[in-house]
């Protein structure tokens, strides 16, 4: 967890540098703070003033539910537990209310997580393969979805954290954008025993040829997400500025 606000804070801290010496000057103005309604979440933030028409901003997200499913004839209980902290500098080409904001997110968490359950003489794939969960020791696991642990984020947006106009104080924000997370990584993990047919050839999921199958099901897991490379980020929030 160190880490990720570490980053964050040291890719602020470097576009910081980069947009102060660019314009020549650096006044970090008044604060403003919001909290806000995305899909990554509900989160927070806090915003101040470097030059005339550029923010810098920081904040975290939180977001998490639980859900059933089935998948080759493996129960998952999955939960997913987004924690976020992101980084961006808002950019007002116009000087108006619109920007474009370049940014970085990063995974506090392991962002999806799963347990696994095949009840005893029910049978399931694992690569293409059959198997059935053994009644005496029957086949458990857990599993579990990373993303890259940072990623940059583009958003385009109207409304500011940190009005310019000195009697205005109050601001409601809208984002867009998306996280280039990269592909989705899963992985399983088994326990207990699988059987070629009800009762009978059982085994321990530990054998080799079982976890090749185990590999050869979380490369089919992989490959089904592998689209799922840039996450939307739709956002709606309210702030305040000091």
């Amino acid at each position: 967890m160190k880490s990720c606000f570490g980053l964050v804070l040291a890719c602020n801290l470097l576009i910081f540098s980069t947009a102060a010496f660019g314009q020549g000057e650096s006044v970090l103005g008044p604060v403003g703070v919001g909290v806000k309604v995305s899909t990554l979440g509900v989160g927070a933030e806090v915003a101040t003033s470097v030059v005339r028409r550029i923010n810098l901003r920081a904040g975290f997200n939180v977001l998490g539910y639980s859900r059933g499913f089935d998948k080759d004839g493996i129960s998952y209980d999955g939960h997913v537990n987004f924690k976020t902290v992101e980084g961006h500098v808002d950019i007002f080409p116009f000087g108006g209310k619109f920007h474009v904001s370049p940014g970085i997110i990063a995974y506090v968490a392991d962002p999806i997580k799963a347990t696994a359950l095949v009840n005893g003489g029910q049978s399931f794939t694992l690569g293409g393969v059959t198997y059935y969960s053994d009644t005496a020791a029957p086949t458990t696991g857990t599993g579990k979805i990373n993303f890259n642990q940072a990623a940059p984020t583009l958003t385009v947006g109207w409304g500011n954290l940190v009005p310019r106009r000195h009697s205005k104080h109050i601001s409601v924000p809208v984002e867009l954008g998306v996280a280039f997370q990269g592909s989705p990584q899963a992985t399983l993990n088994l326990a207990g025993n699988v059987c070629a047919s009800p009762g009978a050839g059982c085994r321990s999921v530990s054998d080799p040829t079982v976890q090749a199958n185990v590999a050869a099901e979380q490369n089919k897991i992989n490959n089904s997400m592998s689209f799922f490379q840039a996450y939307p980020i739709i956002s709606v929030g309210f702030g305040y500025k000091f």
